[in-house]
């Protein structure tokens, strides 16, 4: 069984790792010029001076400079970073959707499972060295892109619990590419043709991984809350790398008066017609900021509990795709 699955899927690993060194050489150089920059405008130092609340405001201005022209050189990277998310799905598509529905489709499990070997070891080993060989490749994968998006999450304020740049990274592209692949292997055991089987991984694995980025990943952890005066330093605990969930300006008595957006004025300013700051959005005395976020600290911990949720529905799929094999004609 071993051998008839490398014969039955070399080639497919074959142009994955292909495409793998075609990526590589495309992304290595990018991620060198990036991270040159980064250092030619020592941003390093910058992210530290910054996560200081003591940093004056002539250094925090200096650096935030140099954040802006590292970010107007490479921001259009935000773009490949947006097709470098489909790889774990496309892995799906065309490993884990034609498994089993090609077999059935060309009539071919007919032979294979009449041959001593049964459907329950025929799935197991299938799947078992089809997944392995998926975690090695996600591994890969997930360490090549935390390398190069790592100047990028640096230079961002929401850093590395950014949306997007979140899914990259890290272990949770294991998850999601083993949950492509699960899926794809249950859709083919119950619709058994090659192209439904694959529309159906793809809406799928599109609707759960949005469902799970808005719904869930916000609230792994209890968000914390900050208020500050619409006068004044802005908040002295927020810094760069911290997601901000929602944020908005509030009056006195808690009431929401401007939401997506916060009012900050040195202390004192008033408007042309000399009234305080924030006036035109009705803001009474007393108003203040409101933010609610989540800290840079927790992305290890976000990282595991999606990878983990994605791993558990993966193993789900596939034991239902093992029970689907069993009473497939």
């Amino acid at each position: 069984m071993i051998w008839l699955t490398w014969r039955q899927h070399r080639k497919q690993a074959f142009y994955t790792l292909l495409g793998m060194a075609v990526l590589a050489a495309v992304l290595v150089p990018i991620g060198v010029a990036m991270r040159n920059t980064f250092a030619d405008l020592d941003l390093a130092t910058c992210v530290r001076q910054l996560n200081d609340v003591t940093v004056s405001p002539e250094t925090r201005n200096g650096c935030d400079a140099s954040f802006h022209r590292f970010s107007n050189q490479y921001g259009s990277l935000n773009l490949l970073a947006v097709l470098l998310i489909t790889l774990p799905v496309l892995v799906g598509l065309f490993w884990g959707a034609p498994l089993v529905a090609r077999e059935v489709e060309q009539g071919t499990h007919r032979f294979v499972w009449t041959q001593g070997v049964g459907r329950a070891r025929w799935a197991l080993v299938k799947f078992g060295l089809v997944g392995v060989g998926v975690v090695l490749i996600a591994a890969l994968y997930g360490l090549g892109i935390s390398w190069w998006v790592e100047p990028l999450t640096s230079a961002a304020q929401e850093g590395r619990l950014g949306l997007i740049v979140f899914d990259l990274q890290g272990i949770v592209p294991i998850g999601y590419t083993l949950f492509a692949v699960a899926l794809g292997i249950f859709a083919g055991t119950v619709w058994k043709r090659m192209l439904p089987a694959m529309g159906i991984t793809l809406a799928g694995f599109i609707g759960v991984r949005a469902a799970v980025e808005i719904l869930l990943r916000p609230h792994y952890q209890p968000a914390r809350t900050q208020t500050f005066p619409i006068e004044g330093d802005g908040p002295a605990d927020i810094g760069r790398g911290d997601w901000i969930l929602t944020q908005g300006v509030r009056n006195p008595d808690g009431t929401m008066i401007a939401e997506d957006t916060r009012i900050q004025c040195p202390s004192g300013m008033k408007g042309p017609d000399g009234r305080v700051c924030g006036a035109e959005l009705g803001v009474e005395p007393g108003a203040y900021n409101w933010q609610l976020y989540q800290p840079a600290d927790r992305f290890w911990l976000f990282q595991s509990i999606e990878t983990g949720i994605f791993v558990a529905l993966a193993a789900l799929l596939l034991y239902l795709a093992v029970r689907r094999v069993r009473r497939i004609a």
